[in-house]
């Protein structure tokens, strides 16, 4: 049975970074570069003569930036998945980009494991942000609801961590929590010390039970109900 190939395009203007995400992404089986550039400008051109899965696009380009570019894309091919490569783990940026159309958001300093994970995770319909990404966000979201109860004259109130256990095992709740400290699940394995396959297991039982569709939607769901402590 032959393995079918997602086709990526590569659009960054650094062509030396270039090199090394296509020989990251070749060790791949089911990973195909079929086209690469280094402009906004030319990714609307590639995206129609190759007809990609997924679009890996740097954010910080000339002519026409990523955000701009993803933009165009989405508007034109709306089944294409786009995910940015930053070297920006600013939380304006990432709402910025998300509201775009993106489906992921990546930083360049990630390892190769999690390059690939991401672009799996995307190209079935779910969405990716790396885990230093998902923990500012969170910082965010935690200070912007602060700024919300002070406004109105109420005291902040207090968030009480209950774990779970009617829904997710004690381990489950230990991976949850270091999910929303941002730990990437390289760290959360060394953490726990088990595996990272492991690892990859007990998110995708979370993500089931908690019946949410990726990890950011995870962290965020369980800090209003409590049952995890946010660290700022």
């Amino acid at each position: 049975m032959t393995m079918k190939q997602t086709k990526i395009v590569l659009i960054d203007d650094h062509k030396l970074f270039r090199e090394g995400v296509k020989r990251i992404l070749e060790f791949e089986p089911s990973f195909k570069v079929v086209a690469e550039g280094e402009d906004g400008y030319v990714a609307t051109s590639l995206v129609k003569e190759h007809q990609p899965d997924v679009v890996l696009m740097d954010i910080n380009m000339p002519q026409l930036n990523g955000v701009q570019a993803t933009a165009d894309l989405v508007k034109h091919f709306p089944d294409l998945k786009v995910i940015i490569l930053s070297i920006h783990d600013d939380e304006s940026y990432v709402t910025h980009v998300l509201k775009t159309g993106a489906q992921g958001y990546l930083l360049k300093e990630m390892d190769s494991d999690s390059l690939i994970e991401a672009i799996k995770v995307v190209r079935e319909g779910g969405s990716y942000l790396h885990p230093k990404v998902t923990h500012n966000l969170v910082k965010e979201y935690r200070r912007l609801a602060g700024e919300s109860v002070h406004g109105t004259g109420v005291a902040e109130p207090n968030i009480n961590c209950r774990k779970p256990l009617h829904l997710l095992t004690s381990r489950e709740c230990e991976v949850l929590q270091l999910l929303t400290d941002g730990k990437s699940n390289r760290a959360v394995a060394e953490t726990l010390y088990i595996s990272e396959k492991t690892v990859k297991n007990h998110v995708s039982n979370i993500l089931q039970k908690m019946n949410v569709n990726d990890r950011t939607q995870a962290v965020v769901s369980a800090i209003r109900k409590g049952w995890v402590e946010v660290h700022l």
